[in-house]
C-alpha cells in the first residue's frame, strides 16, 4: 500500500509556507514603529507608544459573515479584508482608542496562496486606512470543515487609549447632539437577508444590475465597510465627545443605546437623511417592514457621535474636512434609555 501523506488527505504544507512568504512583505507595509516582531514567529511583539502615560488596551474580535458568500459567487476577494479590519477597528474606536495592531485568521477548504495573498492585500489596505499594523495571523487548511472554494475570516483588533480619555457614554446628558457619519452602503451586516432577497426573490446574478442603484449586484454588495478611525481620532483632539457607536447588526436601535446612560434617550429624525438607494430596493423587493429595516441594517449611518451642542458645529467641520459626510440626526432627551425614530 502506498504510504499516506498529509497532502493526500487534502492539506498542503507547502502551500501554507508559500502563503506565509506572500503575506510577510504585505504586512510590513502596514508596520508601525511600535512593532518589534510580526509575521513569521510564534507570536507578535508590540510596545506601547511612549506618549501614553496610563495606557488602557482596548480589544475586539469579529468576522465578515455571510457577505463572504457574495465574494465566492463573484470570485472577488480583494475587499473583504477591508471589511474584516473595519468591523474590529471601528469597535475599539467607539471608546476613543487608537487602533494599534491587528491579527487575522483565514480558514479554508484548500489553501490557495494567490487567493490568500489577495485577501491579505485587502486586510493591509484596511490596516493602513485605520493606521494600525498587521502583526500576524493564522491560516488553516481544513478540507473536512469548509465547502470547496470557500473560506472564513476572523479578525482581532487591539487599540490603546489614555485611561482619562476613555469614551464610555457616562457623560451623555439630555440636550446633547447626535451626529451620524454616512456608511458606504450595507457594510457587513444583514447579508443573510440580503442574499435571500437578491438571489432567491429577485433572481439576480452577481453581474446583473441591481435596480435603483446603477451598479451591479457584486459592486454594490461587495462595497467595503467604511473605516472611521483617522477622522474620529482627529475629532477627539479638537472636541468634547460624550459617546460614540458603531452601527452594525441591530442598526441604530440596537447599537446606540449601548452607550447611553440610564435616563437618556436618543430622538432621531427620520427626515435628517436619505438612505442610499440599495436599502429602498431591498425593502421593496423583500416587502420588509420599515422597523425591521432599521433593526437589521445601518440604513446609511455607519457611525454615531454624541457631543454637547457647543461642539456640534466644530465637529461637523472637522469631520467634513477629513472627508466624512456628516448628518445631524437628532438629540438626546430625558427618558427611558433607547432610540426613537420620529418623522
Amino acid at each position: 500500500m502506498k504510504p499516506l501523506s498529509y497532502r493526500a488527505t487534502g492539506v498542503d504544507i507547502d502551500a501554507g509556507e508559500d502563503a506565509v512568504r506572500r503575506i510577510a512583505p504585505l504586512a510590513r507595509a502596514s508596520a508601525r514603529p511600535e512593532v518589534l516582531a510580526g509575521v513569521g514567529g510564534f507570536a507578535a511583539f508590540v510596545s506601547v507608544p511612549s506618549r501614553y502615560h496610563e495606557p488602557v488596551m482596548v480589544s475586539s474580535t469579529d468576522g465578515v459573515g455571510s457577505k463572504l458568500k457574495v465574494a465566492f459567487l463573484a470570485n472577488r476577494h480583494d475587499t473583504v479584508g477591508i471589511d474584516l479590519v473595519a468591523m474590529g477597528v471601528n469597535d475599539v474606536l467607539v471608546h476613543g482608542a487608537e487602533p494599534l495592531y491587528f491579527l487575522d485568521y483565514i480558514g479554508t477548504a484548500r489553501l490557495d496562496p494567490a487567493r490568500v495573498e489577495t485577501i491579505v492585500k485587502g486586510i493591509v489596505a484596511g490596516c493602513r486606512l485605520a493606521g494600525c499594523a498587521l502583526v500576524g495571523g493564522e491560516t488553516a487548511e481544513l478540507p473536512d470543515l469548509y465547502a470547496p472554494g470557500e473560506y472564513d475570516l476572523a479578525g482581532f483588533a487591539v487599540g490603546i487609549v489614555e485611561r482619562s480619555r476613555i469614551v464610555d457614554g457616562s457623560r451623555v446628558r439630555p440636550g446633547d447632539v447626535v451626529l451620524g457619519l454616512a456608511s458606504s452602503g450595507l457594510h457587513s451586516n444583514g447579508y443573510t437577508l440580503v442574499r435571500r432577497i437578491v438571489f432567491d426573490m429577485m433572481k439576480l446574478g452577481v453581474d446583473a444590475l441591481l435596480p435603483g442603484t446603477g451598479r451591479t449586484v457584486a459592486d454594490e454588495l461587495l462595497t467595503p465597510t467604511r473605516i472611521y478611525a483617522k477622522p474620529v481620532l482627529a475629532l477627539l483632539e479638537r472636541a468634547e465627545v460624550h459617546a460614540m457607536a458603531h452601527v452594525t447588526g441591530g442598526g441604530l436601535p440596537g447599537n446606540l443605546p449601548r452607550v447611553l446612560p440610564d435616563g437618556c434617550r436618543a430622538r432621531i429624525s427620520r427626515t435628517a437623511w436619505t438612505p442610499p438607494p440599495v436599502f429602498a430596493t431591498l425593502q421593496r423587493a423583500g416587502q420588509v417592514a420599515e422597523a425591521e429595516m432599521f433593526r437589521v441594517f445601518n440604513m446609511g449611518i455607519g457611525y454615531v457621535i454624541v457631543l454637547p451642542p457647543k461642539d456640534a458645529d466644530l465637529a461637523t467641520g472637522v469631520l467634513r474636512d477629513a472627508g466624512e459626510s456628516v448628518l445631524r440626526l437628532g438629540e438626546v432627551v430625558a427618558g427611558e434609555r433607547g432610540v426613537e425614530v420620529v418623522a
